[in-house]
């Protein structure tokens, strides 16, 4: 029999490999070559009149883009992608070709904005990108390949905006505290591109954007801040934001400028008649795959939200009387006082967390319904928040795993962690990243935490020092780290808790 561990790892692969890129474009997007030629995206028909063109921009449009020249062959007339600086170089070492387009490919990789902020390299990208979008007609058509990172990787200020204006200002709103929503809505009222810009300078040929998210909610505006798609800011957005921050009064004069002259209307949705947006990869998605895995391996396996968010150590809270309720109805405790209290906890962290689409009463009803002798797997994702406070090394999902582990020990020293249950907790960035280590994540139970205390570690103390990382490389050989290597795509993080009686 696999242990839990082994479980918990194969439904984490399963849930990566089915928004990988090349599987991921295969499932979406089909050349139908008879008669006039269409390009089928999820059952959609787009009839390819005359030249078929290609632009891209993310952290995994390097292998959107090669999945896609295969599907498309010749009909592919031209491309333009720009990726994060050493990408080509990183996949080449970890040996995905798969991933690398081919040596007489039509598309022109461009790579830039290193350490994920806008550069020269980036903004010579975004202005090919843009002079490629002006030059098209009515019977083209323009395949677009949007994930996370693209944003650093369009920036394109409107005139006379400088690159470095435009990031000063992004500087200064950030350390004042401005929220990445608020850098977004700023940066897109002050750029070409951004805010539905692409689309709109591609008219009136035919857009046809696939999206990989990696925001939570999965908004077509927010994803690399929606180049193909209505904005739903206006500039009196940015001028509020920016009055927010007391910044109005130290503004360049070519923001000025633009601030003055920008349309106060958004664009109209009719104005976008001619764009497809389709969400081609996503949490949901992955956790769907990830679901009918654990099915088939013979788990009651339920999806609590693929909107996980909010501070760490409130969310590890959230999951520590999740699985202490599993537990109760495993032992027969389905009810009584110490269920209901339990359940009325849960819902109050619920509620804080805000967490969008976490139906918690169906979730619980669903759980009452299963017999004790199921084991039962429930899986998760989104993007927990750490606030450092210490010099450790680590990232959000191994500090969630630590703090889950620690939190369910807790309770079964006071016996309030009720039956014989075997659980493991597993998050996992599905990138192949997690902070500043090669660990994408780690796996915990509460007996790990036990053996760590009997031989004498302090687990509060790696905690308070952020040094999940330390903690669990210190601990049999680094065992329970999950260490993948670049994954080539990003729909955020993974949760997989796994009970057993």
């Amino acid at each position: 029999s696999m242990s839990l561990r082994e479980h918990a790892l194969s439904l984490f692969r399963s849930a990566v490999g089915t928004v990988c890129p090349a599987p991921m474009m295969k499932r979406a997007l089909q050349l139908q070559r008879d008669g006039c030629p269409q390009l089928l995206v999820r059952g959609q028909a787009f009839p390819v009149k005359r030249d078929l063109y290609l632009v891209g921009f993310g952290k995994a449009v390097l292998g959107m883009a090669a999945a896609a020249e295969e599907i498309l062959g010749d009909h592919l007339v031209r491309g333009i992608i720009t990726v994060p600086l050493g990408i080509k170089e990183s996949l080449q070492q970890a040996g995905m070709q798969e991933m690398l387009l081919k040596p007489h490919s039509k598309i022109q990789v461009i790579e830039g904005a290193k350490n994920n902020l806008p550069d020269a390299e980036a903004l010579k990208g975004a202005v090919a990108i843009q002079q490629l979008a002006e030059g098209l007609t009515a019977d083209d058509l323009l395949l677009v390949l949007i994930s996370g990172g693209g944003s650093a990787l369009l920036p394109t200020p409107i005139p006379p905006i400088l690159l470095e204006e435009k990031e000063k200002l992004t500087k200064m709103l950030a350390s004042q505290g401005a929220a990445i929503q608020e850098l977004n809505i700023v940066r897109k009222t002050l750029s070409v591109l951004k805010g539905g810009g692409l689309a709109q300078l591609a008219y009136p040929a035919r857009v046809v954007s696939l999206i990989l998210s990696d925001v939570i909610g999965d908004a077509l505006d927010i994803i690399a801040s929606g180049p193909t798609a209505a904005s739903s800011h206006t500039v009196q957005d940015c001028l509020q934001i920016l009055t927010k921050y007391n910044l109005l009064h130290c503004l360049p004069r070519s923001v000025e400028t633009v601030l003055s002259s920008s349309p106060t209307k958004p664009t109209a949705p009719e104005n976008y008649s001619h764009v497809s947006n389709i969400i081609i990869g996503s949490n949901t998605l992955a956790l769907d795959e990830a679901k009918h895995q654990a099915e088939g391996l013979g788990y009651a396996t339920l999806v609590l939200s693929a909107a996980i968010h909010g501070e760490v150590g409130h969310v590890a809270t959230l999951y520590c009387q999740l699985i202490r309720l599993v537990c109760l109805c495993h032992a027969g405790l389905g009810e009584g006082p110490l269920h209901d209290e339990v359940r009325g906890t849960l819902l109050q962290l619920a509620a804080e967390l805000e967490i969008p689409s976490l139906d918690l009463d169906r979730f619980l009803e669903a759980l009452q319904g299963l017999g004790p002798e199921r084991p039962v797997c429930i899986l998760a994702g989104g993007e927990t928040t750490v606030q450092l406070q210490g010099t450790g090394k680590g990232g959000r999902n191994q500090e969630l795993a630590l703090r889950v582990g620690l939190g369910l020990h807790r309770a079964q020293a006071a016996s309030s962690l009720q039956g014989r249950c075997e659980i493991i907790f597993f998050s996992g960035g599905t990138d192949g990243q997690d902070g500043p280590t090669e660990a994408a994540g780690a796996f915990c139970s509460p007996g790990l935490v036990a053996e760590a205390l009997q031989e004498g570690l302090d687990v509060e103390a790696f905690l308070s020092n952020n040094d999940s990382y330390t903690f669990f490389s210190r601990f049999q050989g680094g065992h329970h780290l999950l260490v993948t290597g670049l994954t080539g795509t990003n729909v955020m993080d993974i949760q997989v808790i796994l009970i057993r009686a």
